[in-house]
């Protein structure tokens, strides 16, 4: 770990925890006293960003290990601003709780991309070779 500085690490678990506790905030709540009528629409969202939440506090504890789940979050953040808020954007369709959710999602995008430690990343994931696709008997 010594490739990564100490105050990139606590960036990475200030991120982690932002997430933690902003999730915590507001999904628990919503889980813990669900009702039918929206455990078919809304159920599964809840569900997968309890997940994320659950995810994010193992991030305060082991933040380069947990980098994969600042990708998803910057990916699926990404995604949902291009795919699904610019074109109502683009056609004035835009009421209060798609503010609420663009905004949410913009913090997501700019935490991620600031907390990243992106000389890392590429190094890592991307020069770094993967993992062989070959079983082998030999161990680490």
């Amino acid at each position: 770990m010594s490739e990564i500085s100490a105050f990139r690490l606590y960036v990475l678990r200030a991120a982690y925890a932002l997430i933690a506790v902003g999730l915590a905030l507001m999904v628990w709540p919503k889980l813990i006293q669900h009702t039918s009528e929206w455990a078919l629409k809304d159920g599964d969202t809840f569900g997968l960003l309890a997940g994320i939440q659950v995810l994010a506090m193992l991030g305060v504890r082991y933040p380069i290990k947990m980098l994969p789940l600042l990708f998803f979050e910057l990916t699926w953040k990404s995604i949902w601003l291009l795919a699904i808020a610019l074109p109502l954007w683009h056609a004035n369709q835009v009421d209060p709780g798609t503010t609420d959710s663009i905004q949410a999602c913009v913090m997501g995008v700019v935490v991620s991309v600031v907390a990243i430690p992106w000389r890392y990343v590429w190094e890592k994931f991307v020069r770094e070779s993967g993992d062989s696709w070959r079983w082998s008997t030999r161990s680490a």
